[in-house]
């Protein structure tokens, strides 16, 4: 038997990948509450989009 193997997009990528699609969406609705529910999504797939590159990056000091 053989493993299927899957070629996968890093995390940080496809949670802007995400953020696209949601402000994307949000762009077709009316103002309200869904619109600003989209927005929201959106902005915390960017911020941790951003905290994973900054977790991932090679200058990541421990603290002491």
């Amino acid at each position: 038997m053989q493993r299927r193997r899957f070629k996968t997009v890093p995390l940080d990528q496809r949670l802007v990948d995400e953020a696209k699609r949601l402000r994307k969406e949000a762009r077709g609705v009316y103002p309200g509450v869904e619109r600003e529910k989209l927005l929201r999504r959106a902005r915390q797939a960017e911020t941790a989009a951003h905290i994973q590159e900054w977790l991932t990056s090679p200058g990541l000091q421990a603290p002491t």
